[in-house]
């Protein structure tokens, strides 16, 4: 049942994590995103909104 809409995000990985450190490579993990150009649709929750902002440099985030 879709009574409160919550907002969906497009999250795209557009950067390799190669070279990251080990706590950005594990957020982008995570988020569900393991090669380049994979998506997830994920629900903007803050949890989220913090994991994006960590990897913010490697991904591209679509509001849907």
């Amino acid at each position: 049942e879709e009574t409160k809409m919550a907002k969906e995000l497009k999250i795209t990985l557009v950067k390799s994590t190669i070279g990251q450190v080990q706590s950005v490579k594990a957020t982008v993990k995570a988020l569900g995103l393991k090669k380049i150009r994979s998506s997830k649709e994920l629900e903007d929750t803050p949890a989220i909104q913090g994991m994006i902002v960590k990897v913010k440099h490697l991904v591209k985030v679509e509001n849907l």
